[in-house]
This record gives C-alpha cells, structure tokens and sequence, in this order.
C-alpha cells in the first residue's frame, strides 16, 4: 500500500492533518462539495483557465481544484527548502559551466554528446555570462514522495516552470472560504512570491542599467496556453506586460512602446520559447521575436530569465548526472535523491528496460506534460510493444524508470474523502540570493490509481501548507 500522508502506519490522523481533519468531520463531505463548487464557479469568473492544443471546440479549460489542502510539516519543509536551494544552486553552475570551460565532461563526469547534441543547448550562448551567472531564475523542481521521510525528485524545470499562478490562486481561494482554518497563523504565507520574484529579476540587471531596474513580462500572447499566468505575475508585481511588437531594439538597448513614447527596459521575464526570440538569430520565420535583441542581451543591454539555451538543464538524460553536479560543482552531498534511471541511449541498460518495460514507466529524454510516456503496468501488451519498438529505432531519446508507489493525499470525492496520487513543484528564486517561499503547487491525479497529475493529462492542483512551527 502507498503511504498516504494523512495517515499514521496505525490508521490515526498524522498531527498536522489534525485541523482539517475536524474541518471535514464539521463541514460533511455534502458541504466540502457545495464549497468545492463555490471555489470552482470564482476560478472560472476570475478565469483561470488554460488552453489544450490539438483538441476541437473550445481550447479553454478549468483545471479541476481540489479543496482538501497537501501539508508538509515544518520539518519535513526544511529538508525540502534546503534541498531545492542545493539543486537550484547546482543546475546554475552547470550552466555556466557548459556554456564555457565544460570542466564537468573533461572530468569524465558526463559525456559530451549529451549536452553538446542537444538540441536544446545554444551555440550561440558560448562564452557569455549573464549578470550574476544566473541562467536559470526561477528553477521549478517536481518532487514525489514514497514513503515518510523519503522525496525524490522527478524532475527539472529550469526554462520557464509554469503553475506558479495556480499556487497562488489556490491559497487566495482557500483563504477566503475557510477563513477560520488560518486565522490560528499555524500555515506559512506564500502571497510574497510575486514582491520575491521582482527582487530577483532586479538583482540580475544588465550592466547598461544605472537605475531603478525596468522589469517586464514577455508573453506571446493572449492564444498561449498560460497566458492568464503571465498577465497575473504582471499584474501582481506592478510591472507591464507586453507582446514581442511592444518592443524594439535601438541604440543598444531594448525599448518598450508607451503612449507617453519609447522607455528604455532592462529585464524581461520572458515566457517565449529560446527559438522564436529573435528572427535575425534563431528562427528568421518567426513573427513572435524581437529583431536584434539577442545581440543587446550579449552585449549587456538587457537581461533575458530566464537565459537562452537554459533549457538543456530540463533534459531527462541531463537529469541522470545532478547528483554528480551537485558533488562537483558545490562539493556536498545531494539532499534529494533522484529516482533510478536507466539511460536507453547505453546498450547494456537499454537491454535491461526493453525486457522489462512492462514493469516501467518510459519516456523522452525531451518530452514534458505528461506526453510522450509508457506507464508499462498500465499498457496493454500492443502499447508496450509499440512503444518498445520506438526505444529500438532511436534508444538516446529515451529513458525509463521504476513504477513508483508514490505517496497518495486526501482528495475530495463525491462520497468521502478518497486518496490520489501526487506530486509537488515547488518554485526557487535565483538573483543575487536564492529565495523560496514556504509552498509550492501540488498536481494531483484524481483518477483512481494514475500516476499522471500533469493538468494537460486530466490531473487537479491543490493548495499546499507548510505548517509553521
């Protein structure tokens, strides 16, 4: 059986679901689900919704919010605060260190093909530095739980990381209806992650900047999948957000439309995708770029988080070595274990995966969402065998790892309080200091049995507490 967080092995209530434990005793679960509808109708009047591309009708969808809350003690907060901190801190160190000297693969720590063939690794970012070293500014790292004291991590999410709006929005919502459950102060606030995230994308401005920093927030537009996210952050930090044809590039500098004319801007937190940046760099095509502006950003113009090219830190086969970056770059011993993982692209371990790839869960080394995978005890024998042969015809794109018997939490059902599996993506700031607010954003599966939480998969979120001491 699963270790379910709100249990005791003995059957009784763990202390820290004590609270909301008597909460549901309280309100009944017929009452749960009348407020549980309440929260839902607020959700879609505000808005947040987001967008599922490839399926007909309307791409605008709720991601369904679940009431009852993930908590975390505070000891179990403070292993995972300093564990996200060490990774934070390590994945920034590799890289500047791939972009540069690559001492790590000349250690024979890594192979070369795996960061220098990827295609997420940016040539055109070699021997650059952005201001402070920081690459990647605000590193999401989604980690599961198997048991009492044990976290793994998952994965890496050093690009863009999204669902930060749904942390906060779920919190907000939470306050509101259940007001008394946190008038006691026991559950740490998380409201300052957006005062945080301004103070460390000011802490990273460029060089030509003599002032007040001038942040924004890039978006594509109003058609992208998180763009109520984007608008939200914009919002909440006091900061504009623009589209790519607010901007432009003159004298050295990127400048923003105003209709009180051009203003000079020094850092975009941008949530365009590294190819679509700049027409006259990457993808000449592109009508979502800003000309010019990647030369600006490497000549100390403008500062861009997060920094092109970060994206190789996201990649499955990058993940395997953290660990190892963690010993080398930082010298200390990783807080967070990652989960076994074999590497398809390795001859002996590819053998092993394709014998028991019914027993694993396989993915793309590139793939994210929750797409792209083989949960092996889930599949029928055709799925397994097709997807056996797709490892077979291109092995490096791939890697597999155990079916874990991951954590479930208390989640709201029709009739009673069921558990669902989980998993937690909490959000590391990195400027001049790391910051990390006490929460995160806890994906939940609320199909029986799944292991898939992603939201484009049918997964819910949930507030999550860190209980104060």
């Amino acid at each position: 059986m699963p270790f379910h967080e709100m249990f005791e092995p003995d059957g009784s209530i763990r202390p820290c679901y004590a609270e909301v434990q008597k909460w549901v005793e309280r309100t009944g679960i017929s009452g749960l689900n009348r407020r549980l509808d309440e929260a839902e109708a607020i959700f879609r009047r505000i808005g947040i919704t987001f967008a599922v591309y490839g399926e007909g009708g309307d791409p605008e969808r709720l991601i369904p919010f679940d009431l009852l809350p993930r908590i975390f003690t505070a000891q179990e907060w403070r292993v995972l605060d300093k564990g996200i901190r060490q990774r934070a801190r390590a994945l920034n160190a590799f890289l500047h260190d791939v972009y540069h000297r690559g001492e790590i693969v000349k250690a024979g720590i890594m192979p070369a093909d795996i960061i220098y063939q990827n295609s997420a690794y940016l040539a055109e970012m070699a021997d650059f530095s952005p201001p402070g070293k920081v690459y990647s500014h605000i590193v999401g790292i989604d980690i599961v739980r198997t048991g009492p004291g044990s976290f793994e991590v998952l994965e890496d999410n050093c690009r863009t990381p999204s669902g930060v709006s749904y942390m906060l929005e779920n919190r907000d919502i939470m306050t509101r209806m259940f007001p008394e459950l946190f008038a006691q102060g026991i559950v740490a606030p998380v409201d300052d992650y957006p005062a945080e995230l301004l103070k460390s994308l000011k802490e990273v401005a460029p060089p030509a900047c003599k002032g007040d920093p001038v942040v924004v927030v890039l978006t594509p537009g109003s058609l992208n999948s998180a763009y109520y996210e984007h608008s939200f952050l914009a919002d909440l930090m006091g900061v504009e957000l623009v589209e790519p044809a607010d901007l432009f590039v003159d004298e050295g500098r990127v400048w923003m439309k105003t209709t009180l004319g051009p203003k000079i801007v020094d850092v975009i937190y941008r949530r365009i995708d590294d190819e679509y940046l700049d027409p006259l760099v990457f993808r000449p095509d592109s009508l979502l770029g800003v000309p010019g502006i990647f030369n600006v950003y490497r000549s100390g113009g403008v500062t861009l988080a997060s920094a092109p090219g970060s994206g190789i830190a996201d990649d499955k086969a990058v993940y395997i070595y953290v660990p190892e970056m963690i010993r080398f770059y930082l010298g200390e011993a990783p807080i967070l274990d990652n989960i076994q993982t074999w590497q398809c692209g390795k001859p002996d371990e590819c053998a092993y995966v394709l014998e028991n790839l019914h027993d694993l869960v396989a993915k793309e080394v590139h793939g994210s969402g929750g797409y792209g995978m083989l949960i092996g005890p889930k599949s029928t024998t055709a799925e397994v065998e097709a997807y056996a042969a797709r490892i077979r015809a291109d092995p490096g794109k791939f890697i597999a790892q155990p079916t874990l018997d991951l954590s479930t939490v208390p989640t709201l059902g029709p009739a009673s309080v069921v558990g669902r599996h989980a998993d937690f993506r909490p959000y590391c700031l990195v400027g001049k200091q790391l910051r990390l607010v006490p929460g995160g954003l806890t994906r939940v599966a609320l199909t029986e049995g799944s292991l898939v939480v992603n939201s484009s998969q049918g997964g819910g979120v949930k507030d999550t507490w860190v209980m104060q001491d």
